[in-house]
């Protein structure tokens, strides 16, 4: 549509990738106006861990709007609020042994990353942070000078201080620890490193490429942090609510980080929804310190609640996603096997996994292919150049085969060298409107 071209700010990115008009969504699918059906391995970058239009959430959703419901609250205490706080205590936290104060913040993980760092400043009155190779907290100034990507640094406009950038679990090479790095620069007062607020990571760096931090690892970073006393703040924006096949990414690893950020898949419809889970002693704002008018989506409070009462009340969603984990795995295993050449490489956790290309420019051709064959696929890392799988976690098991068949096929077609580029018609055929009820898992 020429509206596009005409109006939107030329910042768009996705669009550009996915140059379609889309109208229609339902479970692990996507329509455009043109009838087209499209499998989504995108999710909202990680929002739409429940699908599109989850039955179940919708249901509550649509009862509570009839219902004249709060849609707009602030701060105020709402029935909604309560509800989600309920049950997110007594079916998320409690069940973990976690004992957490929630802080709604502002509805992007951008903004519960800035009000980690803040809180972290103010409790400990130190001010450097402590981030990571290739890790990625958001683009407003305070999370964006945490994040390394420099394509996104280079739009700040502005230096970006307070941080000091450590390597990543394997950034070194395996077998290094680079936590043990950590531990002697902060023991070593001529170091030059000055004694840090808080630690930032990610288990799974998402944008960053799809790397993964070991459980060991995770560990040794958590015991480096207390040594020091250094507050450790766990970004779980992507990684976290199911993705990578319990609630919290960091589960395994039995630790228990200060600060926790939750967003992205939180209110389980793709509604802006974030928190900042922190330790009781470490709650100490003053009222009104780190404020915004959305902290009170009481829609995203109802979904979310729905949320947890269908998929968290037992741990057979979790079982299953890690069930779908092990075939995707075990499918990006066999493409490197079979193609890799020293060029393909496969990394991840659960639903949240990644095909390395190496090249931006190959793993380019692959996902743009693969969108002609109606495969939704996006690409991270530094160079773009991993092929990032964020499919709902409600995927069907044809549909989860049927994805990464279209990614095996594009990747042995673009090893081929084949340039020619798929007619849509071979794919989509003739049909001319989407099913009014498209079939998903719910």
């Amino acid at each position: 549509m020429k509206i596009f071209d005409e109006v939107e700010s030329d910042v768009a990115s996705y669009a550009r990738s996915f140059p379609r008009v889309f109208n229609k969504a339902q479970g692990e699918f996507m329509y455009d106006t043109e009838g087209r059906e499209y499998l989504d391995f995108l999710g909202g970058a990680g929002t739409l861990n429940y699908g599109h239009n989850n039955p179940k959430l919708k249901e509550a959703l649509i009862e509570y709007i009839h219902a004249d419901g709060i849609t707009h609250g602030l701060d105020l205490h709402t029935t909604a609020k309560a509800d989600f706080l309920d049950t997110f205590r007594e079916k998320i936290l409690r069940p973990r042994n976690m004992d957490y104060i929630v802080q709604f913040t502002g509805p992007t993980g951008t903004n519960a990353c800035e009000a980690a760092i803040k809180i972290a400043r103010n409790v400990t009155g130190r001010e450097g942070i402590v981030a990571f190779t290739n890790g990625f907290h958001g683009v407003t100034l305070g999370s964006l000078a945490a994040t390394g990507n420099s394509h996104h640094r280079g739009a700040a406009g502005t230096s970006l201080g307070g941080v000091h950038r450590a390597p990543f679990d394997g950034y070194l090479g395996d077998g290094i620890d680079t936590t043990a790095y950590l531990d002697k620069v902060l023991s070593d007062s001529s170091s030059g490193f000055d004694h840090p607020a808080a630690v930032i990571v990610e288990t799974v760096q998402g944008e960053g490429g799809i790397n993964c931090a070991s459980m060991e690892w995770l560990r040794n970073l958590s015991e480096v942090c207390q040594r020091h006393e250094v507050l450790l703040i766990l970004d779980d924006i992507q990684a976290g609510c199911g993705r990578t096949g319990s609630f919290f990414s960091f589960e395994e690893a039995g630790i228990y980080p200060d600060i926790v950020t939750l967003s992205k898949s939180l209110s389980g419809y793709g509604l802006p929804f974030a928190v900042v889970l922190m330790k009781p002693e470490h709650d100490q704002w003053r009222p009104g310190e780190h404020n915004g008018t959305f902290r009170g989506n009481n829609q995203a409070f109802v979904t979310a609640r729905a949320a947890i009462d269908h998929f968290w009340s037992d741990d057979s969603f979790a079982l299953d996603v890690q069930r779908k984990g092990r075939y995707v795995a075990e499918r990006l295993q066999a493409i490197v096997d079979k193609f890799g050449e020293g060029n393909l490489t496969s990394r991840g956790r659960g639903l949240m996994q990644g095909l390395n290309c190496v090249s931006g420019e190959l793993a380019e051709a692959i996902t743009k292919r693969a969108f002609k064959k109606g495969l939704i696929i996006e690409t991270s890392g530094a160079e773009d150049q991993v092929i990032k799988t964020l499919c709902p976690l409600i995927i069907s098991d044809e549909s989860l085969k049927r994805g990464l068949d279209i990614l095996e096929e594009c990747v042995a077609e673009v090893l081929a060298g084949d340039a020619v580029v798929p007619e849509e018609k071979d794919y989509f055929g003739e049909r001319e409107s989407a099913p009014t009820t498209p079939t998903a898992a719910a």
